[in-house]
Order: structure tokens, then sequence, then C-alpha cells
């Protein structure tokens, strides 16, 4: 099995040669939901306000493959790091990639069957809610082999490989854009499918980055059998599992807490929907670099902590950190800058745009918070502590963000919501220094912040 030794050399290039490519993949992923938006938008208000709806649920079910993917780097990068024979390796890569396909296709025929009782649970009601019918079959059968193409990337990424990761990424997210427009408005032979058209392309794209990914990953031994290949089966499950699970968990979080904050939205109409989640959609993408940087840190934590060599793993931390409220900052900025040109751009109509370009220009200067917390999540997740990153990502929904998001809808309208919103972001980078000292990946002599870290400790 090829892979890049992530202990040795500086560590800033060691995150540089994971999270740069990344940066690309992730950056042409989250185009398709821009996309999208941009041409459900010229279908009308009821498309875009069901793909409101839609993004935040579908990103929580996500979470299931990141959370697997995250299980399968902790324990490979980890692998690697110890110098654990190839085979024991490959097969734990195995035992992941089998692990995935059997919990996706059972969770994407639940979501087929009661997606529909979510939206509408939610707020969303007469044509609204029929999109939302639409777009839920084609979703459902493209989540398998999103969940395949996402667990062979997180193999790559283990091993140090960054690029083909990306690659994989950008090639779904072409083809996805390049079939939306064809199947949502028709062509020729091809009839209209409307709202229904831009999940059946996701369908086929992911299909086919899946079936890429997993060819590549056996034509270069990334992925080969050895030997007996059900051989310690329950221990790979276990190991897999263990991170995997509450960092399904955690990562479902923040977007069940987004469903649950725009139903607090859906109060104010649909408009309001309309342009809270187009603004969630650009905010997605002016967080790549973050994200890239939550990718990349998780092999480099994970071979390292693997090799003994702590220090290196606490040193990428601190310039994963340094990263986010330096970008943070330059980020916001530029968000403040051209928020009314972007909610103009991307918006269906003015009073949606409205909503968007007032999210931006607060919510955009707290972003750095939330770089920090997805970024300390993943290094928890690598290093085997998932439990606790999962307890970050709780109380930063639970207790902060949801509770006050309809305190202040209920107190200041949309306001109120963007507040919350920025408290939730705030509070995230105090409690990943906490949990990060607990963990062991932080190290800061401050008395009150060490016995809080050791209170969790115990």
């Amino acid at each position: 099995m090829a892979s890049k030794d992530l202990t040795k050399g500086p560590v800033w290039k060691a995150l540089a040669s994971v999270s740069a490519p990344m940066s690309f993949g992730i950056l042409a992923v989250l185009s398709v939901g821009i996309a999208d938006a941009y041409f459900l938008g010229q279908l009308g208000g009821a498309p875009l306000a069901a793909v409101g709806f839609v993004y935040p649920v579908t990103t929580a079910i996500t979470s299931l493959a990141i959370g697997l993917s995250a299980g399968a780097n902790a324990a490979i990068s980890q692998s690697l790091g110890r110098g654990d024979d190839t085979a024991e390796t490959s097969r734990l890569a195995f035992h992941a990639f089998g692990l995935g396909i059997i919990l996706s296709i059972m969770v994407a025929f639940l979501f087929a069957l009661a997606g529909q009782y979510l939206f509408k649970a939610m707020g969303a009601n007469g044509q609204v809610l029929e999109e939302t019918k639409k777009y839920l079959p084609f979703w459902s059968l493209s989540f398998p082999f999103l969940v395949v193409m996402m667990i062979t990337n997180s193999i790559f990424r283990a091993n140090g490989d960054g690029g083909t990761s990306a690659v994989i990424m950008i090639l779904a997210a072409l083809i996805n854009i390049a079939l939306t427009p064809l199947f949502i408005f028709g062509w020729a032979s091809i009839p209209a499918m409307g709202t229904a058209g831009a999940a059946f392309a996701t369908a086929i794209a992911q299909a086919t980055a899946a079936f890429v990914a997993v060819g590549y990953a056996i034509f270069t031994k990334t992925v080969i059998l050895c030997g007996n290949p059900m051989k310690n089966l329950m221990q790979s499950i276990k190991q897999v599992m263990a991170v995997g699970l509450p960092a399904s968990f955690s990562n479902a979080i923040n977007p069940a807490g987004m469903a649950l904050v725009t139903a607090a939205v859906a109060t104010l109409g649909d408009a309001a929907v309309a342009g809270f989640g187009a603004a969630a959609r650009v905010q997605s993408i002016a967080i790549v670099a973050l994200l890239a940087l939550s990718a990349g840190i998780g092999p480099v934590v994970g071979q390292n902590w693997g090799a003994e060599r702590q220090d290196r793993a606490r040193e990428a931390v601190r310039l994963s950190w340094t990263f986010c409220v330096i970008y943070g900052i330059v980020i916001a900025i530029i968000l403040t800058a051209f928020s009314t040109l972007i909610a103009d751009t991307i918006a269906s109509d003015p009073e949606a745009a409205e909503y968007t370009a007032r999210y931006l220009q607060v919510v955009g200067w707290s972003l750095f918070g939330y770089g920090i917390l997805v970024t300390a999540n993943a290094a928890m997740n690598a290093r085997s502590k998932a439990v606790h990153s999962m307890g970050l990502s709780l109380a930063r929904i639970f207790a902060i963000y949801l509770p006050l998001a309809w305190l202040g809808v209920w107190m200041f309208g949309y306001m109120g919501i963007l507040g919350a919103t920025v408290l939730g972001n705030i509070f995230a980078v105090f409690g990943a220094i906490i949990t990060g000292i607990a963990t062991g990946l932080v190290k800061i002599d401050n008395t009150f912040l060490q016995r809080s870290a050791n209170w969790l400790k115990n």
C-alpha cells in the first residue's frame, strides 16, 4: 500500500500536502449546491424554498458517511503511524469500505420512506412540500454511492494522498453540474424533471465517481484482499465504529441544528427560508479552506499519534487554529463588502436577497470560530477521542445555538437568529480549547481552562 509519511518534515508541509488539494475538491462539491440553487431558482420560489428545507437534512444524513470516513481515517492513519503490517492495514480499509455500503443502503431506504414527514414537521407545506417529495427518491438512490466515494477518499487521505481524493470529488461535481440543467429543464428527448432532475443528476454523478474511486483504489492496491479478507473483521468494525458512530453523530449535530433553526426561520415566511438557505450555501463556499484543513489535519494527527509523536500532533492543531483566525478575518471582510452583490446573484427575489445579505454581514465575522470547531473535531476523531468532539458539538448546538435562535426569533426576528449563530461560533472556540486540553492535543497554562479540561477527563 503506497502511503506518504506525515510524521517527518515540517508539520505545516504535512498539513498543506493533504489540505491544499482538498480545497479544490470541497469547493467543487459545494459548488453543486450553488448550481442547484441557481437553476432551481429559475423555476420559482417554491423549488428554491424546498432546497432550503432539503439541504440541512441531507447534510445531516451525509454525516453518516463523514463519520464512517473519520473512523476509517483514524484506524488506518494510526495503523500506518505505528508501522503495522501492510496486510493488516489494507484489511482495515476493506472492512471500513464494506461497512459503509451496508449502513448506507439501510439509511437511504429509511429516508426515502420517512423524509416527507420530516420536511412537513420542519414547516414545509403546500407546493414547497410537494417539491421536496420530488427530490427524495433520487437523492436516496445517490446516497450509497456517496458513502462509497467518501470512505474510499478517506482511505486515500489516511495514506497522505489528498490529491487523488480531490480529483474524484471534482469529477463528481463536474458531472453533477453539467447534468443538472439538462434534467431540470429537459433537452431534446429528455423530459423536464424540475426539482427531481437536480437529484437525478446527483445520483448519476455520485455513482460514476464511486466506481472510479473504487477502481483506482484497487488498481493502486490501496484497498486489497490480503489472505483471508474476513480475518479480524469484528476488531476492524470496533476500531472504525469507535470513532465512526460518535463522529457521525457529531457531524450530524451541526446540520441537524441548522434544520431545527430553519424551522424557526420558517415562522418568518418562505422568503426568509429561501434567503437563509442561500446564505448557508454561500457560507459553505466561504469556509472551503477551513473544511479542507479539517480534512487534512486528521491524517496528520492520526499518523503522528500512532507514531507517538504527540508534539507534532499538537503543532498541527496550533497551526490550524492560527490559520482559522487569519482566514476568518479576511473572509469576513470580503463577505461584508460584497454581501449585496452575492445575495442579488443567488437569491430568488429581492426579499430573499435581503435576508441573505444580512446573514453574510453578521455571521461572516464569526466563521473563524466554526473553523476552529471543525478542525478540533477532526483532530480529536483522528486521536480516537470522538466522544469529546461529539460533546463539543452537542454543547454548541443544544446549549447555545438552538435555544438562543428560537428565543431570538421570538424577541428580535431574523436578527435574533443571526445573533445566536454568532454566539454559537464564539462558544466553539472556548469549547475547542477545553476539549483540546482534555484530549492532550492542546497545552495551555491557564488555571480555569485546565480545571475545566480535568473535569472532562474525570
